[in-house]
């Protein structure tokens, strides 16, 4: 397994585990893929596009499941500590794929490989154990069942590590296939885990991934993928070295980078973000953001910074859409004051490569005494969106589904839903054992959620989401199913900023907010590396957001195609916020490769994985049109009151340009069959 013999910043090979016949393969991967797709999704989507066959069932053994990292994972580069999961979702039907921080993805890359793709099916519950010296899958049947917390600490002990990730010094190996000097080599590295819980081995379409115990790559329902195949969690303990081209200009750069991130000057306190998020909602004007100002939010609170802001704003959709912060009296409840989160802090963490480090571990009082510091979704989705005011219940929530390994996203639409229907009389008493699914109800979201991880009763019928959920009660209910191709929505309001209805709509991916918004392109500040891309003014007109023309379609696409590179490099999109002059992704990527691309180059690969997904789709019988919002989270008909009174985004539109942009058919989404052929025939 040893990686390229060119020092590139990628390793040169995948590892491919067929679990029906139990064989482990590694394959090299030619550079022509890498200088087309870079590696992490980008490579995912070459590898998944030619091996899933058309039509295959999500939950069936000829799906494929990729866990991928960045190629700039590694090489001493900031902000590069991401990895990604990739398969057919069962969720939506669609191009599947999550992303998630803390400090799996150099352990993929350390094992000698970019990409670890699983196919087939387990015949008994399994998981894939990779060190310097093997690669085999072993017998997880007695860890099945377990929480990702005790699965990861399971295997932390299994593996002869303390509390810190190292081999204790006093451990017997029970194998003795080690000699000495191996034993030695062996107490020098960590172990990393990437598991589900018990709402991917029950096969829930909005389950995900946990790694660092609690860290979730949550979207697209791959948990369940995950558990189909019986695979309970992967274990890699690797230590390869990775070798970038230049690695005194990486270092070079990364000085620089990390100078704008020690930048801190004294900030307000928290209390004074709900008036922050009221002044910018009166405002009739934006002014242009610059990142600078977010990471410096987030280096003081973490994500939760955003809480009463995005609320006040109208970023935040509350009561399952149809709601607004008046509703919620959210500025005269300040339980989710971002002071009150870094109150409970008892330590800060980074993932790797990260300067910043917004995440934290929080004491928390209830059956959980302690958790991952809550994100900014999880909160908005456990709290205003289902109108509750009760931060305690947030965090024992943010612990329980995090260690169920279901998304809190997905989740809180789901709670939500379920209290409209029940709001209507479309599910009643009899369906919920007694129990009042009133809104903001702390027992009562509780008790769904516990149902949810279970598939018990009413659970079972919720546990798949909002859109198969609606399928099951009726027709009536689907004005309140919130979703984008069957994927629950982030909380970011398109009525708000449009590019976020876009994004939702357009990516191969449906109802993701990280790939796209208005804000996003600002914060991003793509025009001062790259020519001929839109220049946002420091002041503009709020109702110019609302405005479809061929600017704003170009902006979408630049959103999608530097994601579409951040996410083929590993860049934590928190990074690209400082701006592109700030954070030198582009010289990175040359200085670990040998590559001399200009900045337009890098757009015309991301450009590339862009349509090699969406081809993705079409050879899986996806009609792109068909992956719309719905016309209550777009504003039809506008809301009478609230930060976005009056507003309705011009939608169908705002694709048509997009996709004309790309040079697809501008009324489905559709490549043409040349674009799909120049793609896939890399």
């Amino acid at each position: 397994m040893r990686g390229s013999h060119r020092k590139t910043g990628y390793m040169g090979k995948i590892m491919v585990v067929d679990l029906s016949n139990g064989t482990i393969e590694t394959e090299t991967i030619p550079h022509t893929v890498y200088e087309s797709f870079l590696s992490g999704m980008g490579l995912a989507a070459h590898v998944l596009y030619h091996r899933i066959p058309e039509g295959v069932d999500p939950l069936g053994p000829d799906n494929m499941l990729g866990f991928v990292s960045g190629l700039l994972t590694g090489t001493g580069s900031l902000f590069t500590g991401r990895w990604m999961i990739a398969s057919k979702s069962p969720l939506t039907g669609t191009w599947g794929e999550a992303n998630c921080g803390g400090n799996f993805s150099p352990a993929i890359k350390r094992c000698g490989v970019d990409g670890i793709f699983f196919k087939g099916t387990s015949p008994k519950p399994v998981y894939l154990y990779v060190d310097d010296n093997r690669a085999e899958l072993r017998d997880a049947t007695l860890i099945w069942g377990k929480d990702t917390v005790e699965t990861e600490e399971y295997f932390i002990e299994k593996h002869f590590l303390n509390e810190d990730g190292f081999i204790r010094s006093d451990s017997s190996l029970q194998d003795n296939s080690l000699n000495e000097k191996e034993l030695k080599k062996y107490r020098r590295k960590k172990v990393a885990v990437a598991c589900i819980g018990p709402s991917g081995e029950k096969l829930s379409l909005i389950s995900g991934v946990s790694t660092d115990k609690g860290r979730m790559a949550a979207r697209s329902g791959l948990g369940a993928v995950m558990g189909s195949k019986r695979l309970k969690a992967v274990v890699l303990s690797g230590t390869r070295r990775i070798h970038p081209h230049n690695r005194e200009e990486i270092k070079r750069l990364s000085r620089i980078c990390n100078r704008w991130v020690q930048f801190q000057p004294p900030l307000m306190p928290g209390f004074l973000t709900a008036p922050v998020g009221a002044l910018m909602r009166l405002m009739p004007w934006v002014m242009t953001q610059d990142g600078l100002l977010y990471k410096i939010f987030l280096r003081k609170w973490g994500t939760v910074s955003m809480n009463q802001i995005s609320v006040e704003m109208g970023d935040s959709p509350i009561k399952n859409w149809k709601g607004t912060s008046s509703d919620w009296g959210f500025f005269k409840s300040l339980s989710s004051n971002p002071d009150t989160f870094t109150e409970k802090e008892t330590q800060k963490y980074h993932c790797y490569s990260c300067p910043l480090g917004c995440g934290g571990i929080c004491k928390t009082t209830g059956k959980y005494q302690k958790t991952h510091k809550p994100e900014y979704e999880t909160v908005l989705s456990l709290g205003g969106f289902v109108m509750n005011k009760d931060m305690d219940i947030i965090f024992q929530l943010n612990e329980m589904l995090n260690r169920a390994g279901m998304d809190t996203i997905s989740a809180g639409h789901v709670v939500a839903f379920a209290m409209e229907c029940y709001e209507n009389g479309l599910i009643t008493k009899e369906d919920t054992d007694g129990v009042p699914l009133k809104w903001g109800e702390p027992d009562a979201i509780t008790w769904l959620i516990e149902k949810m991880i279970s598939r018990e009763g009413i659970g079972d019928i919720l546990a798949d989401g909002v859109k198969r959920a609606s399928m099951h009660i009726g027709e009536k209910s689907t004005t309140f199913a919130a979703h984008a191709g069957g994927q629950e929505l982030a909380m970011h309001d398109g009525r708000n900023d449009p590019g976020y209805a876009l994004h939702y709509s357009v990516e191969a991916a449906p109802g993701r907010h990280t790939y796209g918004s208005g804000i996003y392109y600002e914060m991003y500040q793509l025009w001062k590396r790259v020519k001929g891309i839109p220049k946002i003014a420091p002041f503009y007109s709020k109702k110019s957001k609302y405005v479809p023309d061929k600017k704003h379609a170009r902006i979408g696409k630049a959103n999608s195609e530097f994601m579409n590179i951040m996410n083929g490099s590993g860049v934590c999109m928190f990074g690209g916020f400082m701006g592109a002059n700030r954070i030198r992704i582009f010289d990175w990527l040359n200085a670990a490769t040998g590559w001399n691309h200009t900045p337009e180059k890098y757009m015309e690969i991301g450009s590339q994985i862009q349509t090699l997904k969406q081809a993705f789709n079409i050879k899986q019988g996806v009609e792109p049109s068909t992956l719309a919002l719905k016309e209550r989270v777009i504003g039809h008909p506008p809301q009478e009151k609230g930060a976005n009174k009056g507003r309705s985004v011009p939608l169908e539109t705002m694709m048509e340009d997009y996709w004309e942009l790309y040079g697809w058919d501008k009324k489905t989404g559709k490549p043409s069959p040349e674009q799909i052929e120049a793609v896939s025939r890399i």
